[in-house]
């Protein structure tokens, strides 16, 4: 039963990484760039995590806590370089 689950979840999370990677190709504006960039990070982390259940490695939940931390900095630093033109002040 946990398998089927998997499965399904695993190709649910697929096809929403799809679709938000060509939402961050296609994206009209840059701020729509960046949400895609950030669902795009978010759909990593659950594809981890299904791996790692899948696996039963503990290895993989980290891997998945650092793309987290990796992605929260490089959104709040896009969103600060698109409301004032400057990262670092």
């Amino acid at each position: 039963m946990l398998s089927m689950a998997l499965t399904i979840a695993f190709a649910l999370v697929a096809a929403a990484f799809v679709m938000s990677l060509f939402r961050l190709l296609k994206g009209p504006s840059a701020p729509d760039r960046i949400l895609a960039l950030d669902t795009l990070y978010i759909n990593a982390i659950a594809l981890l995590v299904l791996l790692g259940i899948h696996l039963a490695s503990p290895l993989y939940f980290e891997a998945a806590l650092l793309i987290a931390l990796m992605g929260f900095v490089g959104t709040v630093a896009l969103a600060k370089f698109l409301l004032r033109g400057d990262i670092i002040e």
